[in-house]
């Protein structure tokens, strides 16, 4: 009998010490997980914790996400560059520093109420009216006059509205990016020696270089919305996602031969269904998380875990898929353009 007890409270005891161990290595594990840093540059994974802490959206998160990779990698080569002795005039440390500012900006973390879209005049001179679908009158009135003119099928009419609200990105990103110019000119004011004036002088014609191309941009890509809404769209359209419309067009304008536009145009074709996928991603990962969001209001542990995992692994995908996205459309655009990142702050 005693034997008996003796075995009883040591298999007790086993079981006791293996849930107690269990119960250990999962909150090591969470513990862990938790600790991981998604980034190899310190300033990147604060921006990241406090983007979490400010509860963005799945897909601003996971657009964040890709613009961070991005940065990351830019900020990595160029380390490897200056320890190489590269960058002696501090051209590109500038340029990652401006497109660092510009990604706080972006998505509401440098410090400042973001008004620019709704009440900045720098690209127009009148009053936004409340309720406008691109927070331009001018954009609107093009819209609306799209809408009713009866020459766009369904499908056409979501791609244009792709293209009208690109545009008003694009609005929105040359309002930050003059944000950042002005308030580096600024900081630059002080002048301490003639060499340090000559580099900042041609710093400053480099910015306004980059304005001024974006300004150009965004009247041709004004005027395209305005020709599509007058004529339609031809039956040779080449392309339908904005950012593939937007290579095409500069590429058309640049001095690529015939052999060259035609490569080009493939890689497009290719391109396009990349950003295609990641779009239908993102769209899953919006419908993802406000199941998650209902699922967690019936309280069944086990149905939340479920959608959890479900979308955690849309989470990481799309990230995944953004940054591929991204980083080959600042290839594409590097190609084109053949003058570095001028055009990928964004």
């Amino acid at each position: 009998m005693k034997v008996e007890v003796v075995i009883l409270e040591a298999l007790f005891l086993v079981v006791a010490l293996a849930g107690k161990y269990s119960k250990e290595m999962n909150e090591q594990k969470a513990s862990n997980k938790s600790n991981q840093v998604e980034f190899r540059i310190a300033k990147l994974n604060q921006v990241w914790e406090k983007a979490l802490r400010m509860q963005l959206s799945p897909v601003r998160l996971s657009e964040l996400h890709s613009d961070l990779k991005i940065q990351e990698k830019d900020e990595l080569q160029w380390k490897k560059l200056k320890a190489e002795g590269l960058d002696e005039d501090g051209e590109q440390e500038a340029k990652l520093r401006r497109n660092f500012n510009i990604i706080l900006a972006k998505y509401g973390m440098d410090g400042k109420k973001d008004t620019r879209t709704m009440d900045s005049n720098r690209l127009k001179d009148h009053d936004a009216k409340e309720g406008d679908s691109f927070d331009d009158p001018r954009l609107d009135k093009l819209w609306n006059k799209a809408k009713t003119s009866g020459r766009f099928s369904e499908d056409e009419l979501q791609t244009l509205h792709r293209e009208f609200q690109h545009h008003k990105d694009k609005i929105h990103e040359y309002n930050i990016v003059m944000d950042t110019v002005t308030r580096t000119e600024e900081i630059q004011k002080n002048v301490i020696s003639p060499l340090e004036g000559d580099v900042k002088e041609h710093a400053l014609h480099q910015k306004h270089a980059d304005l001024k191309q974006r300004m150009k941009d965004l009247s041709q890509g004004f005027e395209r919305l305005r020709k599509i809404t007058h004529e339609g769209y031809s039956a040779d359209s080449e392309f339908k996602e904005p950012r593939v419309i937007e290579l095409w067009e500069m590429a058309k304008r640049s001095n690529l031969s015939e052999d060259e536009l035609d490569s080009l145009k493939e890689e497009l074709r290719h391109f396009e269904t990349k950003v295609e996928k990641h779009q239908h991603y993102q769209e899953q990962l919006e419908l993802s998380h406000q199941k998650l969001k209902h699922v967690e209001t019936l309280g069944d542990k086990e149905h939340i875990m479920r959608n959890q995992e479900k979308y955690n692994s849309l989470s990481e995908r799309a990230r995944e898929m953004g940054y591929k996205m991204k980083k080959h459309l600042q290839d594409l655009t590097n190609k084109i353009s053949k003058n570095g990142l001028q055009h990928n702050e964004l």
